[in-house]
């Protein structure tokens, strides 16, 4: 099983057991529904959405079999993760990204340490014997992305690797 972030209980809501949870994954539609496993905490505790709305900024939800506020208060402050498995999606998530071989006019400048969330879009940030590199990771950048072979083929631009 591989679990999947995707934001953390900031609060409950009411009294009959509903949380607050702030998120910025991009397939809510496909998470966010009755009947779906979460996985909260450190310890990954199991647990199945009953309702969802939106409110403000927030996604509110119930879980099944939790109808009150002392039932779920010890979730307040955790992460709340899915497991890769049970969504489908057409293309990738951006933890298939991570540890992806990055390259560019056919040499290899580097490993996807991690991605960076921004407000205008996400960051590749590539590690590279001891270097580190930043790359936004929009179209304008990225030339292909091949999961099975592990790579991520980035366009050739002046000043994105070299420090000239």
């Amino acid at each position: 099983m591989k679990l999947i972030y995707i934001g953390d209980i900031v609060n409950t809501h009411g009294i009959k057991g509903e949380l607050r949870i702030i998120s910025d994954f991009k397939y809510k539609k496909e998470v966010f529904k009755k009947g779906m496993k979460l996985y909260i905490g450190r310890f990954h505790n199991v647990e199945v959405i009953n309702t969802y709305r939106k409110h403000k900024n927030y996604d509110m939800v119930t879980l099944e079999g939790l109808n009150n506020i002392n039932d779920v208060i010890m979730y307040k402050g955790d992460s709340v993760y899915i497991n890769r498995d049970d969504i489908k999606i057409d293309g990738y998530f951006n933890e298939d990204i991570i540890g992806l071989s990055v390259i560019s006019n056919n040499e290899n400048k580097g490993i996807v340490k991690n991605i960076l969330k921004n407000k205008a879009h996400d960051i590749l940030f590539i590690e590279d014997n001891g270097n580190n590199h930043m790359v936004p990771f929009v179209d304008e950048f990225i030339e292909k992305i091949d999961l099975e072979d592990k790579k991520i083929y980035i366009k050739e631009m002046k000043g994105l690797f070299d420090e000239d």
